[in-house]
């Protein structure tokens, strides 16, 4: 019989080691599980790896020394989702696929054939985490890299959390962003940022764009901010239409860019709803930007375990710094809408040429791609997020997609900055890194910071 893995004892697992790395009873913890564990113990040692972040050589003798040592000496390493256990019992579809297997974007899930057994293609996989979703005996699981950030937290090292848009709503509906700030700053980081505020930077980066590259009807500008599933979709199967696509940074990449270049020895830890996340911090010309990356599921676990209540803290205030565009990121249609505005601000004489089109899950986006290719789609502006219902609909949220386009659109709506041009902050920030002016976008060497080459 195969092997099972509830979410469950995942998470139980994961609080244990978790638990006792704070406690410093860590080696024994590892050994009760090694000893007492339901399963097989090559699996285990498999199964601890991948809770603490890190590969470990599976080394029965030295399982425990290894383990310690990839924690302090952590090292990014490539591989994000991966298969811990055999699962041969798989039932298959009427299309001959297993769950797994149906909704790979890449069909990066292959059939060993002596076996039987499933693996991981890795040249294929993109890391997204939708076959991590729908496994039913747990044997595909992302890594969680918080014990090597704990390392860090527990030196005094300032470390940073920068939260997606999307995290509105996801600790409780009256949680407000002040207390999200004060429950970081509790668990040991030195602050909260949104990257709502990066989300800002780009809109008016890719509203340039568009005043450059939409000259007449049947122009096209592709977006390229959010969504690391999108971007991948482009890069590794529409190669014909990279041509028409902003080289621009994710806003989270943008967000750890800025603030290292502005504090070289901070620590950036991204906190988000997807799987994908944690691989585009590792893809080879973004290594080192962003240092880790963990889920809001994975936080609203440590929370838990560190005792951590957002909604009874005391809020640590901060000045208003995102806008109301920047924070609709989290949506489809949220960044089509806040290149609109800022279009319709800085070139008005080109909104009439602003027609946006938007594709939220898998098998929409490749739809719309593949339209595109057949000449069928008049947009001029094209945004696309792997998730149903944009960063909200992600896999690792905590709350439904609803409720979390609910909480996002309030907390949008209540902010001070509408749209992005108008924020001081962003002005002085924008001076900062060598941004002095509107014009400074429209040259690649000022702006260097938010870019990268497709």
């Amino acid at each position: 019989m195969a092997t099972h893995l509830s979410n469950e004892k995942y998470k139980t697992i994961f609080k244990q080691l978790t638990k006792a790395y704070y406690d410093g009873t860590f080696d024994e913890t590892v050994r009760e599980l090694l000893q007492f564990s339901e399963f097989d113990k090559m699996e285990t040692m498999k199964l601890i790896s991948v809770l603490c972040g890190v590969d470990v050589n599976i080394d029965d003798e030295n399982f425990i020394p290894n383990l310690k040592k990839a924690i302090t000496n952590y090292k990014v390493k490539e591989n994000v989702v991966n298969k811990i256990f055999q699962c041969n019992d798989c039932e298959k579809s009427h299309h001959e696929k297993t769950k797994c297997q149906s909704v790979c974007p890449f069909d990066a899930i292959v059939e060993e054939p002596l076996k039987k057994d499933m693996f991981i293609d890795n040249h294929l996989c993109i890391h997204c985490g939708m076959c991590v979703e729908v496994c039913d005996s747990g044997a595909i699981r992302d890594k969680i890299e918080f014990l090597p950030l704990l390392d860090l937290l527990q030196n005094n090292t300032k470390v940073i959390a920068i939260v997606a848009p999307a995290i509105a709503g996801q600790f409780g509906d009256s949680v407000t962003l002040d207390q999200l700030r004060a429950a970081f700053i509790k668990a040991g980081f030195f602050d909260m940022m949104e990257v709502a505020f990066a989300a800002d930077m780009l809109t008016i980066k890719e509203a340039v764009e568009f005043d450059h590259h939409v000259k007449a009807k049947g122009d096209l500008l592709i977006t390229s901010c959010c969504c690391p599933m999108w971007v991948s979709m482009l890069k590794k199967v529409y190669h014909d239409l990279v041509q028409h696509v902003s080289p621009s940074v994710s806003p989270m990449i943008a967000m750890g860019k800025i603030l290292k270049q502005l504090n070289p020895d901070v620590k950036v830890v991204f906190i988000g709803p997807c799987v994908a996340k944690k691989a585009e911090a590792k893809d080879k010309d973004l290594v080192g930007i962003i240092d880790f990356v963990l889920t809001f599921e994975e936080i609203g676990t440590i929370f838990e375990i560190l005792n951590i209540i957002p909604q009874e803290l005391t809020g640590v205030p901060s000045l208003e710094y995102a806008s109301r565009g920047g924070r609709l990121y989290a949506t489809t249609g949220g960044v089509s809408t806040a290149v609109s505005e800022a279009v319709e601000e800085l070139f008005p004489d080109k909104i009439h040429l602003m027609k946006t089109v938007q594709a939220n899950g898998v098998p929409a986006c490749k739809e719309l791609l593949n339209k595109v290719q057949r000449g069928e789609v008049t947009a001029s502006f094209m945004e696309g997020m792997g998730c149903v219902g944009g960063c909200v609909g992600g896999p690792k949220t905590i709350i439904s997609t609803d409720a979390g386009r609910k909480a996002v659109t309030q907390v949008a709506m209540d902010s001070s900055i509408k749209v992005s041009t108008n924020s001081d902050i962003m002005m002085e920030v924008l001076k900062r890194i060598g941004i002095e002016s509107l014009e400074d976008f429209k040259h690649p060497e000022k702006i260097e910071i938010l870019e990268r080459n497709f």
